[in-house]
């Protein structure tokens, strides 16, 4: 639950991050459309700053033909003047004048053709600041394009990863309700099949209660596993692996409540004390090994061929010295540890852990 909360609460982030970025989307979309419309205007006034230094270039070139035009035509005077020997006073004087004159047309012709010179030259830089200026227009338009690109991009992705996060959602939704379902029913499995081995526990301990009551048999009951504990002499004579025939007398009681299992592992189990195997019974078990596992075996070999216990349901484990349940620092211990366990185990354990899977 804690993770579809997780995704449901990713997903709920995503798509209002969607949101977001749609709105910076268009609101750059605006701006863009400004810039273009900004530009475009630049462009025209520095096509007018073009024509406007055509102007005046063309002015700078009529007012140096004019000026050419008056001194050639008062050299031409003078030339006059010269050729027929007049040079009153009063031609003096009116050259003077017109010398005055053509100068002061000379100086304010100059003072304008300078005007018109820092005049172009301020059209000329601005024209070029114009120019630097679209330039940079053009590339932040260059980069906003290719912003706003990814960021649609990003929208894409995000918009893609909301429809699986949800698709995710809804399958994770359906398995939680399969898996509660599941775990219901196997709740109720489960105290079926305790109620059964709790049957099958009672009924050892009211068969066994004689041998329990001595302490030769012990029956434990832990969940859904079931223990029958016998210990060493009620079955096997020291070092010896052959059930003796008082055993079988017990093996066939319990056997005839085992019987009646049909859905449990029945394990059974060789145990020994750490001393060592000496002397001639070593040519036959050379370790505790071998014995353990010879007296597990010939205990479901009974239980198979004589009690008629389902064989699919039974199997041997010779444990040697490696479980004991008490200290082999003491006779007493060592008598504890040398029994054969019969273990009632879930069937499948394997099968039980795929389904929880599932």
């Amino acid at each position: 639950m804690k993770k579809l909360f997780l995704l449901s609460a990713t997903a709920l982030v995503l798509f209002t991050g969607c949101l977001v970025t749609t709105g910076t989307y268009n609101k750059a979309l605006d701006e863009s459309e400004a810039r273009r419309v900004q530009a475009e205007k630049l462009g025209q006034d520095v096509e007018a700053a073009r024509t406007e230094n055509a102007k005046l270039k063309n002015d700078l070139a009529d007012l140096a033909a004019a000026r050419q035009a008056d001194v050639e035509r008062l050299n031409a005077l003078l030339d006059e003047l010269s050729s027929k020997g007049i040079m009153t006073s009063k031609a003096i004087e009116d050259l003077k004048v017109e010398k005055a004159r053509l100068d002061a047309s000379d100086k304010a012709r100059t003072a304008e053709a300078a005007g018109l010179k820092v005049k172009l030259n301020e059209s000329v830089a601005g024209a070029e600041a114009l120019n630097k200026e679209l330039v940079s227009l053009k590339q932040v338009k260059d980069g906003l394009d290719v912003s706003l690109k990814a960021r649609g991009d990003e929208i894409a992705l995000l918009n893609a990863t909301l429809i699986n996060l949800t698709k995710e959602n809804e399958y994770l939704k359906r398995e939680v309700e399969r898996l509660q379902l599941k775990t219901g029913e196997m709740s109720a499995q489960k105290e079926q099949e305790l109620a059964r081995v709790k049957t099958t526990y009672e009924s050892l301990v009211k068969e066994m209660q004689l041998e329990i009551d001595k302490g030769d048999i012990k029956i434990t009951q832990a969940l859904d596993r079931l223990s029958v504990n016998m210990v060493e002499k009620i079955l096997f004579d020291s070092g010896k692996a052959e059930v003796k025939s008082d055993g079988l007398k017990v093996l066939m009681r319990v056997g005839n409540v085992l019987k009646g299992v049909t859905d449990r592992q029945i394990r059974v189990e060789g145990h020994t004390d750490n001393v060592k195997i000496g002397g001639r019974l070593r040519e036959k078990y050379p370790t505790n090994w071998e014995l353990s596992t010879a007296r597990a075996a010939n205990v479901v070999r009974y239980l198979e061929d004589k009690v008629g216990v389902d064989r699919k349901l039974l199997s041997v484990a010779g444990m040697a010295d490696n479980n004991p349940v008490a200290s082999n620092d003491t006779a007493e211990g060592r008598s504890a540890n040398r029994r054969i366990e019969i273990v009632l185990l879930p069937l499948d354990v394997d099968r039980v852990l795929e389904e929880l899977k599932k």
